[in-house]
């Protein structure tokens, strides 16, 4: 055995700094996916009361432009590396032709090495609390461009995290509006309206736009921490078992150093007794 002892004891004792670590960023992942998914009941909530009171007012009905439509996206990457595959997947579920807003500075990154530029880009927060912020900068940038005239359709494009099935990639038409996702107004249960309906239609419809980004924002980041956490749970699989063979290993080399000290004493001391 030609490794020394004192390497083998520093291998060992790097590896375990290294699983303190994997496991700091497990524990992190996971507080963070978990009060995302809190977070989640709350704006889907949200979006169901703007949905009905959009469907109590009138069913919404967006004119379609004659000719190609002009198709923007809302992609909701990484923020951050050690999460696998997630930006890869995300990007290769991109629609045809579509002007990309880009969510995500380790998706920027890679999106980037693919060739594609996107037309607007952000980071994700770093704390679920900092989504609506995030929605309300991407609504911004969209109105303006909608506002050229340069967007026909708005489709969301992120990822959620199912138990069991892993990372999907879901694709969500934010607008024009379906009119099947609003309930039909009650007969006989008209509201009183203080304002032009189309007036009304408009602020609702930015309500919900902006709750259904949040929607989308709050899944990524749950699904990029659970893929970070499953990462690091397989980071760990693989450390548990280098630091088995290492410690093996550190058994032989100090059993071997143990019989050789005990060799060379008896051998002294035979040489020492010799006439």
């Amino acid at each position: 055995m030609t490794e020394r002892l004192a390497d083998i004891n520093a291998r060992v004792n790097g590896i375990h700094q290294l699983g303190s670590v994997v496991n700091a960023m497990r524990g992190i992942a996971g507080a963070r996916a978990q009060q995302a998914r809190a977070q989640l009941t709350a704006v889907d909530r949200y979006a169901a009361i703007i949905a009905q009171a959009i469907g109590r007012v009138f069913t919404p009905a967006v004119p379609r432009r004659p000719g190609r439509e002009r198709i923007a996206a809302v992609v909701f990457c990484a923020e951050q590396g050690f999460a696998g595959a997630f930006s890869e997947h995300v990007l290769d579920a991109l629609p045809s032709g579509a002007e990309i807003f880009l969510i995500g500075t380790r998706g920027a990154t890679i999106a980037a090495e693919r060739g594609i530029n996107p037309h607007w880009s952000n980071a994700m927060p770093s704390a679920s609390v900092g989504i609506p912020g995030l929605a309300r900068r991407i609504a911004e940038a969209l109105y303006a461009r909608m506002a050229e005239g340069e967007i026909d359709r708005l489709d969301a494009v992120f990822s959620q995290w199912r138990t069991g099935g892993g990372m999907q990639v879901e694709r969500q038409i934010l607008f024009p509006l379906d009119p099947t996702a609003f309930p039909e107004q009650a007969p006989g249960n008209t509201p009183l309206l203080n304002l032009a309906p189309q007036a009304l239609l408009g602020d609702l419809t930015a309500d919900y736009v902006h709750a259904q980004l949040c929607h989308a924002a709050l899944h990524s980041f749950a699904a990029e921490n659970e893929a970070r956490m499953a990462a690091m749970a397989a980071a760990r699989h693989q450390i548990d078992q280098q630091l088995a063979k290492l410690e093996l290993t550190q058994r032989i080399v100090r059993q071997e150093e143990i019989t050789a000290e005990i060799i060379e004493l008896a051998t002294g001391e035979m040489a020492g007794q010799s006439p």
